[in-house]
């Protein structure tokens, strides 16, 4: 263990450091995915494996068509493209508390926290990523109303069947891994945390308003310099709680479904 956990704070550095340098992380981002990637490797190499597979995907698909994302969504989210400390762990945090709880406590209940939790994640973030591409505007999975590209609980055709891909790919790589923790379990569980991040996202996420644009967003000072007020919504409960929510509820599926 003492020496997967050595290899894997310099693999996991090194990898943290491209990533800073090919601007898809932030500084505090890099320092939290080193974090988690050591944690993750200490568990095990296929802890580590699935945990790159995820980040790969992520990575690779947050480069596909990245100027007309950027476009698309500025008004409205938070964050730019390089995913900071709150986004890193929001998104790997309970894969990595699995991990560390299957360092102490040896159990295949780890596995199934961790791949539900991994699957949920990308899941999200597969249906983010290439739903934002999708021609014509998204619907509100609250209302059915079309709303701005990157708003948060809006749903497209195009991003539901990413979602799924990314809750089917985390599955098939836990079987490929021999986790002790079925396919169905590990999908549902994705696809479910996915659901609950949308859900979440159209109901109680906090939403600002921009007097000057007149326009619903995420961020503090919107993208026309103008301050923002908070509008509705649970005040800090922002995305980063959400999509933290999201790898929970994809957790506790995929143990109960184990």
């Amino acid at each position: 263990m003492l020496a997967r956990a050595g290899i894997g704070a310099v693999f996991s550095v090194f990898f943290a450091l491209a990533a800073r340098r090919a601007r898809t992380l932030s500084t505090g981002g890099a320092i939290a995915a080193a974090v988690v990637g050591t944690i993750s490797l200490a568990a095990g190499w296929s802890w580590g494996a699935l945990l790159l597979t995820m980040f790969a995907s992520a990575s690779a698909l947050s480069r596909l068509g990245e100027r007309k994302k950027a476009e698309r969504v500025a008004p409205v989210v938070e964050k730019g493209a390089e995913r900071d400390a709150g986004q890193v762990l929001a998104n790997g945090g309970v894969y990595a508390m699995a991990a560390f709880g299957s360092l102490l406590v040896p159990s295949p209940i780890w596995y199934a926290i961790g791949a539900g939790a991994l699957a949920a994640s990308a899941a999200d973030t597969w249906a983010t990523e290439v739903g934002t591409l999708a021609e014509g505007d998204p619907i509100s999975i609250i209302s059915g109303r079309r709303v701005a590209p990157g708003t948060s609980g809006g749903i497209s055709a195009l991003g539901t069947a990413a979602g799924v891909g990314g809750a089917l790919f985390i599955g098939a790589a836990a079987a490929l891994a021999r986790w002790p923790v079925p396919f169905a379990a590990v999908a549902l569980g994705g696809g479910t945390g996915a659901l609950a991040d949308s859900l979440l996202g159209g109901t109680v996420q906090a939403r600002r308003w921009c007097e000057l644009c007149a326009m619903s967003t995420e961020r503090l000072v919107h993208s026309c310099g103008t301050p923002t007020r908070h509008a509705s919504g649970l005040v800090g409960f922002d995305n980063d709680a959400v999509n933290a929510v999201c790898s929970g509820v994809g957790a506790l599926i995929a143990l109960l479904l184990s």
